[in-house]
Protein backbone atom coordinates (compact mmCIF):
# COMPACT_ATOMS: atom_id res chain seq x y z
CA UNK A 1 0.00 0.00 0.00
CA UNK A 2 1.39 3.38 -0.94
CA UNK A 3 1.21 6.03 1.73
CA UNK A 4 0.29 8.99 -0.46
CA UNK A 5 -2.41 11.55 0.21
CA UNK A 6 -4.41 12.00 3.38
CA UNK A 7 -5.55 8.39 3.75
CA UNK A 8 -1.99 7.15 3.11
CA UNK A 9 -0.61 9.60 5.65
CA UNK A 10 -3.23 8.52 8.16
CA UNK A 11 -2.38 4.86 7.51
CA UNK A 12 1.35 5.50 7.89
CA UNK A 13 0.74 7.36 11.16
CA UNK A 14 -1.37 4.51 12.50
CA UNK A 15 1.15 1.83 11.52
CA UNK A 16 4.06 3.75 13.06
CA UNK A 17 2.05 4.40 16.22
CA UNK A 18 1.16 0.71 16.56
CA UNK A 19 4.74 -0.45 15.95
CA UNK A 20 6.24 1.88 18.56
CA UNK A 21 6.65 0.84 22.18
CA UNK A 22 7.05 3.44 24.91
CA UNK A 23 7.63 6.17 22.31
CA UNK A 24 10.45 4.25 20.63
CA UNK A 25 10.70 2.40 17.33
CA UNK A 26 13.70 0.20 16.49
CA UNK A 27 15.43 1.09 13.24
CA UNK A 28 15.04 -2.44 11.88
CA UNK A 29 11.27 -2.25 12.39
CA UNK A 30 11.11 1.20 10.78
CA UNK A 31 12.90 -0.18 7.72
CA UNK A 32 10.47 -3.13 7.60
CA UNK A 33 7.53 -0.72 7.74
CA UNK A 34 8.97 1.28 4.86
CA UNK A 35 9.30 -1.88 2.75
CA UNK A 36 5.82 -3.12 3.68
CA UNK A 37 4.19 0.22 2.90
CA UNK A 38 6.37 0.87 -0.16
CA UNK A 39 7.53 4.27 1.07
CA UNK A 40 11.05 5.64 1.50
CA UNK A 41 12.56 5.04 4.96
CA UNK A 42 12.80 8.81 5.38
CA UNK A 43 9.01 9.01 5.19
CA UNK A 44 8.70 6.63 8.13
CA UNK A 45 11.30 8.68 10.02
CA UNK A 46 9.47 11.93 9.30
CA UNK A 47 6.22 10.43 10.56
CA UNK A 48 7.92 9.14 13.69
CA UNK A 49 9.24 12.67 14.31
CA UNK A 50 5.76 14.15 13.82
CA UNK A 51 4.36 11.66 16.32
CA UNK A 52 7.14 12.26 18.86
CA UNK A 53 8.46 8.71 18.41
CA UNK A 54 12.20 8.18 18.62
CA UNK A 55 13.96 5.80 16.22
CA UNK A 56 16.39 3.71 18.28
CA UNK A 57 19.15 1.17 17.60
CA UNK A 58 19.79 2.76 14.22
CA UNK A 59 21.83 0.50 12.00
CA UNK A 60 22.58 2.63 8.94
CA UNK A 61 22.21 6.22 10.04
CA UNK A 62 18.99 6.53 8.02
CA UNK A 63 17.06 7.93 10.98
CA UNK A 64 18.18 10.69 13.30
Amino acid sequence: MKADGDSGTDRLAEVVRQAARDGRLPCARALELARELKVPPARVGEMADRLGIKIVACQLGCFR
